[in-house]
């Protein structure tokens, strides 16, 4: 029996699958070799920035929102995770879990008081409600102060599963990381992704067509809350620390720049920019204090450089032939305009 013809669309449509099924196992392969190509604790490290790069190129790159305070649900996570996997005693995923429903929780409260304002009022406000956090973070005493909880037990997976080990450790750390990637993935590339996109660029036009704008970014702030607990829960696990650090403006401001690097609105852009970041605070640790000064330098040659950031960039000189193709058609099938005489 003959095989039934494809349509030019539904060809498309298979390479494309195609391309995402080679991509996802390319993606999986480079992960599971890469603690043999670093320290399994960077490896790790990066892993855990880049789900919170991530969450916020969510919410700014692709529901246009600015956050100035997005270390709120990474650190309050981080302090969660810390407090009930060495007072509670509980395993590290139900630890990951507990971290992650408070951020989710803490988002929900904070995103329905800051979606009812925008621009830059939206930006101050996420910020002054990250300090209030901040605030009560130092003050509160099962948060241990300005020292943090420290000592935390990684523990046992299901019970079963020793983490003691650096590699034991960053496979499991893969995994959540593959799991809050693919939680983004969907999002964005669903009919829920659509419509964020639409809100971003015309939030009045949307409104106009029936959209209820404050219920979608609402929906996109708790998502992007519950990613960024989810990072900074395992990084409490995986440094066996909770400090004010992770719930400090100045870790808002490094999600910023790590999307900003990448690429605010690609998929994979924060990823790269949380490696460039925190590769350059790794190994350019030695400097002292002129890291930051090295960090800025870099960040005003990149946005100067690369408008769309790195990845941005790349992705639009892969396209560029094929953006000369069309044109180069449409001049050939354009017909060109008749002389007008004027009586």
């Amino acid at each position: 029996m003959a095989s039934p013809v494809k349509t030019p669309v539904a060809a498309k449509a298979a390479d494309a699958r195609r391309r995402q099924i080679l991509a996802w196992g390319l993606g999986i392969a480079v992960l599971a070799v890469f603690p043999f190509m670093v320290y399994p604790l960077f490896a790790m490290k990066v892993l855990c920035f880049a789900l919170f790069a991530c969450s916020f190129n969510l919410l700014f790159g692709f529901a246009g929102l600015l956050s100035f305070g997005h270390a709120a649900y990474f650190g309050i996570a981080s302090y969660v995770t810390a407090e009930s996997a060495k007072y509670w005693g509980l395993t590290p995923e139900l630890s990951i879990l507990a971290g992650t429903a408070v951020a989710i929780v803490l988002g929900a409260a904070f995103g329905w008081l800051a979606i009812r304002r925008q621009g830059i009022y939206f930006s101050m406000i996420t910020l002054a409600l990250a300090q209030m956090v901040f605030f009560f973070c130092l003050q509160a005493e099962f948060t241990g102060g300005e020292d943090g909880i420290q000592s935390v037990p990684r523990g046992d997976l299901f019970g079963v599963i020793p983490l003691g080990s650096h590699m034991a450790m960053y496979y499991f750390v893969m995994v959540v990381f593959l799991i809050g990637f693919l939680i983004i993935y969907r999002t964005i590339n669903s009919p829920f992704g659509q419509v964020l996109r639409a809100v971003r660029d015309n939030d009045i036009k949307a409104t106009s067509l029936g959209i209820k704008t404050r219920h979608v970014k609402l929906a996109a702030f708790v998502i992007s809350a519950g990613v960024a607990g989810l990072g900074g829960a395992t990084k409490a696990l995986v440094f066996q620390l909770a400090s004010l650090t992770d719930v400090s403006w100045q870790a808002s401001g490094e999600a910023v720049l790590m999307t900003v690097l990448g690429g605010a609105g690609t998929l994979t852009g924060p990823v790269v920019g949380a490696l460039i970041v925190t590769g350059m605070q790794q190994y350019l640790a030695q400097f002292g204090s002129w890291v930051t000064i090295i960090q800025g330098a870099i960040f005003v040659v990149c946005v100067l450089a690369f408008r769309r950031g790195i990845v941005g960039e790349l992705d639009r000189i892969a396209h560029l032939p094929t953006v000369w193709r069309r044109r180069r058609a449409e001049r050939r099938f354009t017909p060109a305009p008749r002389p007008t005489t004027d009586f």
